[in-house]
C-alpha cells in the first residue's frame, strides 16, 4: 500500500492533471480502499505532496567524470529526462497550478528544490577545488543558473532536449567564470 498510492498518486496525475485528482480514483488505480488512504493521509493535497515528495527525492547520480563541464552536463541532461518524462511534467504542471496555495506544496516543493542543490552541491565544490571555477563561486547559484533555461522551456512549452541541457551548461559556466556568480 506504501507504495501502490503514491504511484497511484503520480499515474492519476500525469493522466488527469491536480484538479481532477480524486482519493476515489488513487484508491480505486493502487487497489485499496479510501478509508485506507485516508487513515494514512490527512487529505488529497497531503497526499499529492507526499507522492511527489516521494517520486522525486529518488538519488539523482553525481556524476563524477573528473571535468566539471561534464559533470554539469550530465546534472543538465537528467534534469531534462526526469522532467520531460510523464512524471517530471506533471509534478511541473502540478507546482504552476492553484496547488502552490496550498503550504504542503509549498514545503514539498522546497525540499524537493533544497535536496537537489544539496545532492548537486559536490560537483561545484570539486570544480573549485581542481581550479577550475572561481573560488567563490557559489554553488546554489550556479545550478540555478544552470536549472533555469530549462525550465523556462518546459513552463513555456518550447522543445527541451539535450542540446537544451549542453546550451545551459556553457551559459552557467560563463556566467561562474565571468564571476557574476559569486557567493554573497
Amino acid at each position: 500500500m506504501r507504495a501502490a498510492v503514491p504511484e497511484a498518486t503520480i499515474t492519476e496525475l500525469t493522466k488527469s492533471g491536480y484538479a481532477a485528482l480524486t482519493v476515489e480514483g488513487v484508491a480505486r488505480r493502487a487497489g485499496v480502499h479510501k478509508t485506507t488512504i485516508y487513515r494514512n493521509w490527512k487529505d488529497s493535497d497531503g497526499l499529492v505532496a507526499d507522492a511527489l515528495a516521494g517520486h522525486f527525492a529518488a538519488d539523482i547520480p553525481i556524476p563524477d567524470t573528473g571535468t566539471v563541464e561534464s559533470d554539469l552536463r550530465a546534472l543538465a541532461r537528467s534534469l531534462v529526462a526526469t522532467m520531460t518524462a510523464q512524471a517530471g511534467r506533471a509534478l511541473l504542471a502540478t507546482v504552476l497550478s492553484d496547488a502552490v496555495r496550498h503550504p504542503r506544496f509549498a514545503e514539498a516543493k522546497h525540499a524537493l528544490f533544497g535536496d537537489r542543490f544539496r545532492r548537486a552541491k559536490p560537483v561545484v565544490t570539486r570544480a573549485i577545488e581542481r581550479g577550475e571555477l572561481p573560488a567563490d563561486t557559489d554553488p546554489a547559484e550556479l545550478l540555478k543558473t544552470l536549472a533555469a533555461p530549462i525550465y523556462f522551456r518546459l513552463v513555456t512549452g518550447e522543445p527541451v532536449d539535450e542540446a537544451t541541457a549542453d546550451r545551459a551548461v556553457r551559459v552557467a559556466l560563463a556566467a561562474a567564470h565571468a564571476g557574476v556568480l559569486s557567493a554573497v
